[in-house]
């Protein structure tokens, strides 16, 4: 039950310890530092740690001392001073965001099957939900939702029938400040016993705030419900003919007088698309719908919206959305979980990522940030030992968004592994770099999709190109690329004016978004003077050749087992993954245009 960063406080979890402020104490005397705390309610998760004579003092509110007998620790082994003065997260809810099913699968999950549910019941080893608490909290993450957002029975009865067992795993997690949510369906009346899911309906609204007093009995300090309505054939308000306000906001109101929010996701399109209608373009869908409710939703909704407007692709613009919204709380959505990014095979550090959206959106405009899970159960909980970065990553960058991912993935490498000096720069540089490794290899200049259907791992430029979830390239013998700025889709049009002229000019165009918002000939001449199509030709060979370099980066690290031989064994499958998409990718736009690689390099017929 080893995990990295906490290496040195292996010592299991007691089931004795029942508060924060027991959890604290305990760590301290694992870690053999002379740590005193006080508690003070008034600063809530907040925290402060003074040096005081031989040790340190860390006072904060009831989750607040944890938090600080955490970031005291992780700074001390890090041969840091703590932090000076007061320190507070900057978003209130810090959430995972967990796709496990009833019967142990994990949907997009790459790191074996569920923690805590098989056979459609709760099924968990206590002591290794301790140690899950203990992770979660010490980088800070204070929410946990447990169940898939696409809700597949038995999963309705976690707020009826499986309440009592609700109610015993949020008691596990709640010495460590880690608060449960649920994933809820929204037509759940209608499973038991009403004709209607209508949320403008009494007898709806009865329903749910009857089931709300049931839920919160049991679980007193439940976060609060999540949502996906009108989404991917989940049920929702629009059956009704209302919106998606009435629809969350009849929700919220059922878990306001118990403190609870309700989180609402922002992934709303069509997905029926018709591949013929070039008038249709997903990513305005989610602007469409919810930039004429800003301002009418509840004070407790929170609308949760991906970091891009499509679905976590390898590369996407900030979604406009997150940039509109002015009137409305909001909860920026990313996923750890490595869908389109290596499915934890292939290696994809994601602070980067993080920093550009936080960039373009600012923080002060989120009250949250969500994450979809990458846990499993895997010994080393995450299946590549490296994944395990993102997952602590996150939670420190949702408590400070003004984080660097290059100090990030340092502290990681350092905490997790003693190497040689050497050694730890060059992989905390293999991680850096690997975001752009990967891109370079998959995904040319902002296209996305060009994968396996279904799986979403490998090439297939033409695995959803003509199918309905409105994801199209639009390659062919003249070009290849989507206009939307106004003479096309108009999507450029939804971003802020400035934002706007530059994605609608091709030649200030960011060159790694060119053919998300651009339909381009194959001898458009780039910035550097390359035509596109040798663009995506050195791109994908670079890549390649990146892969062989990481590969034998990785092999010099005196890396423990078995890390070293998992992660050995992952590289030699991101090698060959790697080598398939340069070749496919290459293929299939060398068949179109017909224009051979300038460097006479190995292109298939």
């Amino acid at each position: 039950m080893r995990y990295a960063w906490l290496r040195e406080l292996a010592v299991p979890v007691p089931e004795t310890l029942k508060s924060p402020l027991e959890v604290a104490a305990f760590e301290a005397r694992q870690a053999a530092e002379r740590l005193r705390f006080a508690v003070d309610e008034k600063m809530g998760e907040g925290y402060a740690a003074e040096k005081t004579g031989d040790g340190y003092l860390v006072t904060g509110g009831t989750t607040g001392v944890l938090y600080g007998a955490y970031a005291l620790l992780r700074a001390l082994r890090l041969g840091e001073e703590p932090p000076r003065g007061a320190q507070f997260p900057r978003c209130s809810l810090r959430m995972l965001n967990c796709w496990d099913n009833m019967d142990g699968t994990i949907e997009r999950g790459y790191a074996g099957r569920s923690l805590w549910l098989e056979g459609d019941a709760f099924a968990y080893d206590p002591g290794r939900v301790r140690q899950l608490g203990r992770m979660l909290a010490s980088v800070g993450i204070n929410v946990l939702c447990l169940n898939n957002v696409n809700v597949h029975a038995p999963a309705q009865q976690l707020i009826g029938d499986f309440l009592p067992d609700l109610a015993a795993f949020a008691g596990i997690l709640r010495p460590f400040g880690v608060r449960l949510m649920v994933s809820v369906d929204f037509s759940m009346p209608m499973q038991c016993g009403l004709n209607t899911a209508d949320p403008l309906d009494s007898r709806v609204q009865a329903w749910w705030r009857e089931r709300a007093g049931i839920v919160y009995a049991a679980v007193p300090d439940l976060a609060g419900f999540l949502v996906k309505a009108d989404s991917e054939h989940r049920p929702g308000p629009n059956a009704y003919g209302r919106d998606h306000a009435q629809g969350a906001n009849m929700l919220a109101r059922t878990l306001k007088p118990f403190g609870g929010v309700l989180v609402w996701r922002a992934f709303v399109y069509n997905c029926l698309q018709d591949w013929r209608d070039r008038a249709v373009d997903r990513p305005c869908a989610a602007y469409d719908t919810y930039m004429p409710l800003d301002g009418k939703f509840d004070d407790n909704v929170i609308l949760q919206v991906k970091n891009g407007p499509y679905d976590f692709q390898v590369r996407e613009p900030v979604s406009p959305l997150l940039l509109g919204l002015k009137n409305t709380a909001m909860a920026v959505e990313f996923q750890l979980a490595q869908e389109y990014t290596g499915h934890q095979i292939d290696l994809y550090a994601m602070p980067p990522l993080w920093r550009e959206v936080i960039d373009a959106v600012g923080a002060d405009s989120l009250r949250a940030m969500a994450a979809v899970g990458n846990l499993g159960r895997d010994e080393n909980w995450t299946g590549h030992p490296f994944a395990a970065l993102n997952l602590f990553a996150f939670g420190l960058f949702a408590w400070d968004p003004g984080s660097d991912p290059g100090a990030l993935i340092d502290q990681w490498t350092r905490l997790t592994y003693d190497l040689p000096e050497d050694q730890r720069k060059t992989l905390a540089g293999l991680l850096l770099d690997s975001r752009a490794v990967y891109e370079k290899y998959t995904a040319p200049l902002g296209l996305c999709w060009m994968v396996q259907p279904g799986l979403h791992y490998g090439p297939n430029p033409y695995g959803y190109e003509f199918d309905a979830w409105g994801t199209y390239n639009r390659a062919d013998r003249n070009g290849v690329g989507i206009d939307r700025t106004a003479a096309g889709t108009g999507y450029a049009c939804q971003y802020p004016e400035s934002l706007a002229r530059l994605y609608s000019d091709p030649a200030a165009c960011p060159e790694n978004l060119l053919l998300f918002f651009h339909r381009l000939p194959y001898g458009h001449v780039m910035p550097d003077g390359r035509t596109l199509i040798q663009r995506i030709y050195d791109d994908h060979f670079d890549g390649c050749e990146q892969a062989y370099a990481m590969a034998r980066a990785l092999q010099t690290l005196d890396l423990p087992e078995p890390d070293r031989s998992e992660a050995l064994a992952r590289m030699e499958k991101q090698v060959k993954n790697a080598e398939n998409w340069r070749d496919v990718i290459n293929t299939f736009f060398y068949r179109f245009s017909g224009v051979e690689d300038s460097r006479e390099r190995k292109i298939y017929e």
